[in-house]
């Protein structure tokens, strides 16, 4: 007996009072963290519920004229009941959220990965498909309010949409990859600057780098050598993207884009398929990066139907009015060239607005 007394008393002092104290925590975090994403979709909700109701019921049909007042009488007594939460523009925000959303199935999902802070950031947005686009990169990659405004003022989903339609028919790069401008002003170059300071300014600010490019990037190398005949190639950057299961290859210039840039890209994506592309994983597909590029040359080569798309880069942020204006004006010389292009199937764009609902296999 005593000596299974004395057996116990060993046993009990093996355990290790700092992994059980780990443990322990880590439980009560996670489920805190639970029990706080809980209430938070359950506020949010409420707040679509109350949005709802009064957009239906108080402001529905012809009470709209009276009913504004109404509104303005319910925030003052909400307030003093439930506190600043409920005052008149936080109600025209719930009112605005659920007229923008009248579905409740769409929002349920919505709600359990963002918070309200998301949605007011969010409600601005005129288009729908912008609103899902950075509601689902804000949920993937579980993006601050800060960030996600971020974001929004230097408009992703805009530069997304321009750089898809590059895109064919026969593409071989999958819709919603790239962007065209990258924004590459955050690296703090200076004028004059060689391909080498630009190849250490992007791994000094890896990070940054790949949250501008996006969700499923990670870093493989840097000048990744290429060995044929005897000869070398030096690659600028290799990636890999972990959803899509595919090699990256960017390759840097700092001239205007040329047509003979395409041949260049393609004996990469060439070499990186054989010698590198494991069993597993997609084709290759390949991004080239320059200051400037003619958006007719670009249509005119189809290179998105060997894999490779362009994009220009700017390494300083125009002011804001001048940005926007930019942009709008990219935009717009986009959606012109997709009008010409007949080619361009109806179901290839609403591929840009289901690839928020469901994961999409995407073959080589």
């Amino acid at each position: 007996m005593k000596k299974k007394n004395v057996l116990k008393a060993q046993e009990t002092e093996l355990i290790n009072e700092t992994a059980v104290f780990k443990r322990v925590s880590s439980i009560i975090e996670n489920r805190k963290y639970r029990a706080a994403m809980h209430a938070n979709s359950e506020v949010t909700l409420m707040y679509w519920e109350v949005g709802r109701y009064i957009g239906s019921v108080v402001l529905g049909g012809d009470r709209a004229g009276y009913g504004k007042q109404i509104v303005v009488t319910l925030a003052r007594q909400l307030k003093v009941k439930y506190g600043n939460s409920f005052e008149i523009k936080n109600l025209r925000r719930m009112v605005q959220f659920a007229n923008r959303f009248p579905d409740i199935e769409i929002v349920v999902p919505l709600v359990r990965q963002l918070s309200w802070s998301h949605f007011i950031a969010l409600l601005p947005l005129k288009s729908d498909e912008a609103f899902m686009y950075y509601a689902q990169d804000a949920a993937t990659r579980q993006l601050g309010k800060r960030e996600l405004r971020h974001q929004i003022s230097r408009k992703a989903y805009e530069r997304r949409e321009i750089a898809n339609s590059q895109l064919t028919k026969q593409s071989a790069i999958p819709f919603n990859v790239f962007k065209d401008p990258y924004l590459l002003d955050t690296l703090g170059l200076k004028e004059n600057f060689l391909e080498a300071d630009l190849e250490k300014a992007i791994l000094a600010e890896l990070e940054t780098f790949i949250l501008e490019f996006g969700h499923g990037f990670t870093f493989v190398e840097r000048q990744k050598r290429m060995t044929m005949d005897d000869d070398d190639f030096m690659l600028d950057l290799l990636f890999y993207h972990r959803i899509l299961k595919r090699l990256v290859a960017i390759e840097l210039k700092l001239e205007k884009f040329k047509p003979s840039f395409k041949g260049q890209m393609e004996f990469y994506l060439k070499w990186l398929s054989k010698y590198e592309r494991q069993p597993d994983e997609n084709e290759p597909i390949g991004l080239i990066l320059c200051p400037r590029a003619s958006r007719g040359q670009l249509e005119l080569l189809e290179m998105d139907k060997s894999g490779i798309t362009v994009a220009e880069f700017w390494t300083a942020m125009p002011p804001k009015a001048e940005f926007e204006r930019k942009i709008n004006e990219i935009m717009q010389e986009a959606k012109e060239r997709l009008e010409r292009r007949k080619t361009f199937a109806v179901g290839q764009v609403s591929k840009q607005i289901e690839y928020f609902y469901e994961p999409k296999d995407y073959d080589g």
